[in-house]
């Protein structure tokens, strides 16, 4: 049996984390992923991005930090390789390139600017059924600071996926119209509405959050009336006592309730009554794409 360590830095809107995942190979070469360490620290590049336009120098020497946390990291680890990608913030800043070269220069880290419908094949290309009947209908969406990305699954198979620009950090900047809220709905309806069986399956870090809040048990969906229920509560509180009560993260705190009108707005325009959360994420599919590509 033959096990290496991959891993992923997943440089995002809300927060830059890094996976480190063991590879492992059985002697019949069948290959399999699990999560050995996850490191998320809260540096929001999207309250950069979306209302100045630049990365701020603060979280640029924030950023320098992290990525050489994560250097080190990986090595104690004895990372065999690793990948690191960036989605809205940074791919959107006027300063993206700067950040960029710096952040290689000073730590060796080459960033990659990936858009939204990458992110959605990457996590939407992983084995997402795991302990669901794969053979339902599915509408995939995966939650983030500054975009949702929506792909759809019949039997299993994903036959289209879409990037809108409404992401969690996006919508506390209140940078999100009208007309895009009605152009997400347009396309949820026609994609789904012939479909019978239809369910969400929802991924990041909120609806995990929100599967453990609920106390809904593992491998069991969320219904539409607990997360409504769930959103109606945390509404109601403010910042802080969403922190006492519920024992959030600060950075995790607000991002919450825009992240479940989301989901909610999705389920309602799906005509869905069930969300599936499979806890897994774009660090996942990045480091089972680096892998097949090291090992064509």
């Amino acid at each position: 049996m033959k096990i290496e360590k991959y891993a992923a830095i997943d440089i995002g809107s809300n927060a830059i984390r890094t996976l480190i995942a063991n590879v492992v190979t059985n002697e019949n070469g069948n290959v399999f992923f699990s999560k050995n360490a996850l490191v998320r620290v809260p540096i929001r590049l999207g309250e950069d991005t979306f209302t100045s336009g630049n990365i701020s120098k603060e979280n640029i020497k924030r950023m320098l930090r992290a990525m050489k946390a994560f250097k080190l990291l990986m090595k104690v680890h004895s990372v065999v390789d690793f990948n690191a990608y960036a989605t809205s913030a940074l791919r959107e800043a006027n300063n993206r390139t700067h950040v960029v070269e710096l952040i290689k220069e000073k730590t060796g880290i080459k960033i990659e600017m990936i858009d939204g419908e990458k992110e959605a094949k990457l996590i939407s290309s992983l084995n997402l059924f795991q302990g669901i009947n794969k053979q339902s209908n599915f509408l995939y969406v995966d939650v983030g600071g500054g975009s949702t990305e929506f792909s759809l699954f019949k039997n299993g198979n994903r036959v289209i996926e879409k990037s809108f620009k409404i992401g969690t950090v996006r919508l506390l900047n209140n940078m999100v119209s009208d007309l895009l809220w009605d152009e997400v709905k347009k396309w949820i309806v026609d994609k789904t509405k012939d479909l019978e069986k239809l369910s969400i399956l929802g991924t990041g870090g909120n609806i995990n959050k929100i599967h453990k809040m609920t106390q809904t048990k593992e491998g069991k969906p969320i219904t539409s009336a607990t997360l409504h229920l769930l959103y109606e509560k945390m509404s109601l509180l403010t910042y802080n006592e969403r922190i006492i009560n519920y024992e959030l993260n600060p950075d995790r705190a607000d991002v919450i309730l825009p992240a479940s009108k989301i989901y909610l707005r999705a389920m309602q325009w799906s005509n869905t009554s069930k969300i599936f959360v499979p806890k897994i994420g774009l660090p996942d599919g990045m480091i089972e794409e680096l892998y097949r590509s090291k090992n064509k």
